[in-house]
């Protein structure tokens, strides 16, 4: 019977209704959900898109685990655990970093920022050639910083201008009161030699340069450090690489991840992505309440054929399941073509950057197999609900009524 039921309701779906109100009504419906899967798909691309380029800038800046003190600011890199870091075979590279908040002055302008001091292993583990807006990269001299644009563009400063140089202060540790205003900072006196760009926060928060000119300026030994970025191995479980950190330096450290790290703006985006596709599916649970009048219209205007059905010996169920199965194929056809629809629009944006957010900016967009399966996953289901509450109206006094 089930092949019966599927043969009428695919004659039903496709054969034009004796009342040209009830073909216009079906069409209407169509047309609905044909729109609310492209447009779910559009945005669901759109989101993803976001999020992979907002999550760009910070994949260029931080590392695949980043090693912090579990209390204080500082903890101490013996010789020996390094030893124990180099032989890790999940461990590429690894560098030491020194960071703390220091005060600026450039040609009268003053401002603070953090100072973040950097091995020679850094430029490896982070692709600064991603991040340079200007000049150069770090060297061995210990005069040279390289800020962030925010920073640069605060105090005006331009590359390489050894005339005026920005002094960096940092207050010196002790106790008891400030009577020399001048003895209670450690300075130093540094040249820009590049400027980097990531993004708006990370521009005007910090300042790099060398490891050795950050622990002279912080006044702190050789094996000193704030932090340890790593940079894993192709196919590295981070998990794994974790409980080995923790048994070389035991409970003066904590292990973040780069997702960890960046937790708040993975929690924002996901938010906003679940709150736009309720939004959408909203819409759309009100554009199938035309699915919904279209198969009652249809249940009315065949109304003798179902009389007839029952009559031959058809059950109730049976012919519910034809109209249930009208139902299913307008949604999955509808579904398919709204998602095809939207295919076509999301790959014409990325290949001719139809939308753009700035003059050399097209707004990101991302095809994913998740949001292909989401899309037909809530039209399949909002539309076999749909469908059963409109099929529902077949009952015994419908078919016993003269």
């Amino acid at each position: 019977m089930l092949n019966f039921s599927f043969y009428i309701a695919k004659r039903y779906l496709f054969a034009k209704g004796s009342n040209n109100a009830i073909t216009i009504i079906s069409r209407i419906a169509a047309a609905g959900i044909v729109i609310g899967a492209m447009s779910l798909f559009i945005v669901l691309s759109g989101f993803a898109g976001l999020k992979d380029f907002s999550l760009q800038f910070s994949s260029y800046f931080d590392p695949d685990l980043k090693i912090f003190p579990s209390s204080g600011k500082t903890f101490v890199f013996t010789e020996s655990q390094k030893q124990q870091l180099n032989n890790l075979t999940e461990v590429a590279l690894y560098a030491q970093i020194v960071e703390e908040r220091v005060f600026l002055e450039y040609q009268k302008k003053n401002s603070s920022a953090f100072i973040k001091g950097v091995d020679a292993s850094y430029s490896k583990i982070i692709a600064v050639d991603s991040i340079l807006f200007q000049g150069r990269w770090l060297d061995d001299n210990d005069s040279y910083v390289v800020p962030g644009f925010g920073v640069s563009n605060a105090l005006g400063m331009g590359v390489g201008d050894t005339q005026n140089v920005l002094k960096l202060f940092v207050p010196k540790p002790g106790k008891g009161q400030v009577t020399d205003v001048s003895k209670a900072f450690s300075q130093r006196s540094v040249v820009p030699v590049g400027v980097f760009n990531v993004n708006e926060d990370l521009d005007k928060k910090y300042i790099f340069t060398t490891l050795n000119c950050a622990r002279q300026l912080l006044n702190i030994d050789k094996n000193t450090v704030t932090h340890i970025e790593l940079q894993l191995t192709t196919g590295a479980d981070e998990n794994v690489v974790t409980e080995r950190l923790y048994k070389i330096f035991g409970d003066q450290i904590r292990v973040k991840t780069s997702v960890q790290l960046n937790e708040t703006l993975y929690k924002m985006l996901n938010t906003e992505n679940l709150a736009v596709y309720l939004i959408f599916t909203l819409v759309l649970i009100i554009a199938l309440f035309n699915l919904v009048g279209a198969i009652i219209m249809m249940v009315i205007d065949k109304k003798q054929n179902i009389i007839t059905l029952y009559n031959l010996g058809a059950p109730l169920e049976h012919i519910r399941r034809i109209f249930l199965l009208q139902g299913v194929l307008m949604t999955i056809l509808g579904g398919v073509f709204g998602l095809l629809l939207g295919f076509l629009i999301i790959a014409l944006q990325q290949h001719f950057q139809l939308l753009m957010i700035t003059t050399t900016l097209p707004y990101p967009t991302k095809i994913t197999g998740v949001s292909f399966l989401v899309v037909f996953l809530t039209i399949f289901v909002l539309g076999v609900i749909a469908s059963l509450l409109a099929s529902s109206r077949i009952n015994k006094r419908l078919v016993e009524s003269s």
